[in-house]
C-alpha cells in the first residue's frame, strides 16, 4: 500500500511539471467508476466530487455508505458539498480577510461576512480535468485543477490534484497534492464526504459508535469561527477518546457537532495518524480513518433539512456526518495555529485512508 501511494506521488509531480500553468479548459460533468470486486465508488469531474461508495455489510449485503443527490445537477446548484473535494481553504476564514507577507487579501464572503471552503466559487464548484485513469488490482483516478491567480481572493497560481485509489481491501486513499506556482498561498484541502454506515438511505446516525483520536479542539464563537484557543476535550460533550454513540451528548451541543478537533500526534505533520473510528451496530460496517493533516472537522449535518438524495430519499438533519481531515480552520489569521501558508517549490501534501470492515 505505501507502494502504491508512493507511485501516485512520483505521478502528481511529474504532471505538475508536465503542466505548468496553462488553464483548464470549459468541461462537462462525467462519472467515472471504479470497481474492486464488491467494493467500488462513483466519481465525477465536477468539484472532484464522491458519488458513492458501495461495499458489502456483516452478512455480505451491499449498500451505498455515501450520501448524495439524485443527478449531477444538483451537484452543481446545491449547497451541501456532498463527496465534494474543497478548497483553496476549506473551512472558515473570519472577515473573507487575511494579511499575507504585509499584504492584505480580501476574499470572496459567502457565509455572512466570512469565506467558507474558497468561497461561492471553490474546488467543489469547478470542472476538473481527469488526469490519469487506472484500472486493474488498484484502481484509481487523478483529478487536475488550475487556480488562477487571485481566484476567489486568493493569490498565486496553484496547480491541485487528487487522487482516488481503492488501494487495498476495502480501503480508499486521497492523495491530495498541490504546487504554487508564483505566490506564497494558504492552502487547506478537504475531503467532504457524508458517510452513513448503515447505507445512506437509513436516516439518523446517532447510534452510530464514534472515537476520535483529539485530546483537544479549537472551540468557535457563534459564527463558528475559532477564537483561537486550543482547549481539552475531558469532561465536555467532545470527548470522544473512548468510543460514544454520537447522539450521547449532542444536546450539549449548539445543534449537533461542527467542531476541528487536534489530532493526538497529528500536529508533527509526518506520516498517518489513526485519526477516527467510527461503526454502525446495524450493518456491522467499521470506518477507520488515517491521515496526516493536525485537524478533522466532525460534522454531524446539522444543516441537512429535506434534502432530495439519491433514489428519492429524503436526508434530514444528522442523516450523515463528516470527517473531514484538515488544517485548523482561520489559521490564516491565528499565529499560534499550524501554518498552512505553502511557497513556491513547496508541495501541500495531504494523505487520507479509509480502512473498512464489517
Amino acid at each position: 500500500m505505501a507502494t502504491t501511494r508512493a507511485h501516485f506521488v512520483v505521478v502528481l509531480v511529474s504532471l505538475a511539471l508536465a503542466i505548468g500553468c496553462s488553464a483548464v479548459p470549459r468541461k462537462t460533468a462525467r462519472i467515472y467508476e471504479l470497481k474492486k470486486g464488491d467494493f467500488s465508488m462513483r466519481v465525477t469531474n465536477w468539484g472532484a466530487t464522491i458519488l458513492s461508495v458501495i461495499l458489502p455489510d456483516s452478512k455480505g449485503n451491499l449498500a451505498d455508505v455515501a450520501l448524495g443527490y439524485k443527478g449531477i445537477g444538483p451537484y452543481i446548484n446545491g449547497t451541501t458539498n456532498f463527496g465534494a473535494l474543497v478548497g483553496r481553504v476549506a473551512n472558515r476564514i473570519a472577515g473573507s480577510r487575511f494579511v499575507l507577507n504585509g499584504t492584505a487579501h480580501r476574499l470572496y464572503p459567502n457565509d455572512g461576512k466570512n469565506s467558507l471552503h474558497g468561497g461561492h466559487r471553490g474546488f467543489s464548484r469547478v470542472f476538473w480535468t481527469v488526469k490519469e485513469k487506472v484500472n486493474g488490482e488498484f484502481p484509481s483516478i487523478t483529478f487536475y485543477y488550475h487556480s488562477f491567480d487571485g481566484e476567489q481572493g486568493f493569490p498565486g497560481d496553484l496547480d491541485v490534484f487528487v487522487t482516488y485509489n481503492l488501494s487495498g481491501p476495502y480501503e480508499l486513499s486521497v492523495i491530495m497534492r498541490a504546487f504554487p506556482r508564483n505566490k506564497a498561498t494558504p492552502v487547506n484541502l478537504a475531503q467532504h464526504n457524508y458517510w452513513n454506515l448503515a447505507g445512506h438511505k437509513s436516516g439518523s446516525i446517532l447510534s452510530n459508535s464514534v472515537q476520535i483520536f483529539a485530546s483537544y479542539i479549537t472551540p468557535v464563537n457563534d459564527e463558528l469561527i475559532p477564537t483561537g484557543a486550543i482547549t481539552p476535550v475531558a469532561g465536555t460533550a467532545f470527548d470522544f477518546l473512548e468510543p460514544e454513540t454520537v447522539g450521547s451528548r449532542i444536546n450539549e451541543t449548539k445543534g449537533g457537532y461542527d467542531m476541528n478537533f487536534v489530532v493526538d500526534g497529528g500536529e508533527k505533520g509526518v506520516g498517518l495518524k489513526k485519526v477516527a473510528i467510527v461503526k454502525d451496530g446495524k450493518s456491522g460496517r467499521r470506518m477507520e480513518l488515517w491521515a496526516n493533516q493536525p485537524g478533522v472537522q466532525f460534522y454531524t449535518g446539522n444543516f441537512l433539512d429535506h434534502v432530495e438524495g439519491k433514489g428519492g430519499v429524503i436526508y434530514e438533519k444528522h442523516d450523515g456526518l463528516c470527517l473531514e481531515t484538515q488544517g485548523f480552520p482561520d489559521s490564516v489569521n491565528h499565529p499560534n495555529f499550524p501554518s498552512q501558508i505553502v511557497v513556491p517549490g513547496e508541495v501541500y501534501k495531504h494523505d487520507m485512508i479509509f480502512k473498512f470492515s464489517f
